[in-house]
């Protein structure tokens, strides 16, 4: 049972503790960001300081995306940015205007992932941020809407030293794939999984999807394509 647990675990490629994208690399940005963040928000709240959260828990996820996995469509400025304030925003208007803690943190979630994705700032750990904002505000804390500035600062603080960091550790942030200009060639009709590892490991990225995945999607493409040319098309 163990075993079937961990068979599709996150097994894109082995990743080394140093390198590119080494996963220390990744730990050490994220714990710095932390850092940074909660300093930057303590010097902007000033004597508010004692009375406002100077760090919110769904700020560790974004590290998590931005500074482990930075070419995830998740982990983009725009949906750390969009999708954590949008989603703030949203569960502490929920638990203002509701006031029930349990209706108001499943609404806020519900309506904090419809506005996420139509806004297109999809971002996991904006789940997290309607869900607090909204049990802060419809609980005994009574959270009004002076706590979106500490939140605001924390987002900002986490994506600026995202910005800085990964650009000064080799990763463009935000990520730009580059893809190596060669002549058209017809799809090859055979490959091993072997050679999507080689791939993989030659692009020297972290993708947010499983290489078997990939691997099944690259053998619907050939399908597709044989079907299209055997109809002349």
């Amino acid at each position: 049972m163990f075993k079937q647990l961990i068979s599709h675990s996150a097994k894109l490629m082995p990743q080394a503790a140093i390198g590119h994208l080494g996963w220390l690399r990744g730990a050490i940005g994220a714990g710095f960001a932390i850092i940074a963040a909660g300093a930057i928000t303590i010097v902007f709240l000033g004597a508010n300081s004692a009375a406002l959260p100077w760090l919110v828990a769904p700020m560790g996820a974004s590290a998590v995306l931005v500074f482990a996995v930075p070419a995830s469509p998740l982990a983009q400025p725009w949906p750390v940015i969009g999708g954590d304030l949008l989603s703030a925003v949203i569960g502490i208007g929920a638990g203002v205007l509701i006031g029930s803690p349990l209706i108001s943190a499943g609404l806020a979630v519900c309506l904090a992932i419809a506005a996420m994705s139509v806004a297109r700032c999809l971002h996991p750990p904006g789940g997290a941020c309607a869900l607090l904002c909204a049990l802060g505000a419809a609980g005994p804390d009574a959270w009004g809407w002076a706590y979106m500035l500490p939140i605001a600062i924390n987002v900002f603080g986490l994506a600026a030293f995202g910005w800085l960091y990964n650009n000064l550790t080799g990763h463009p942030w935000p990520h730009r794939l580059v893809v190596p200009s060669t002549q058209h060639a017809r799809m090859a009709t055979a490959y091993t999984h072997e050679d999507l590892e080689v791939v993989l490991a030659d692009w020297n990225e972290v993708l947010d999807v499983d290489i078997d995945d990939l691997d099944a999607i690259y053998q619907a493409l050939q399908r597709q394509v044989q079907r299209r040319e055997g109809q002349g098309g």
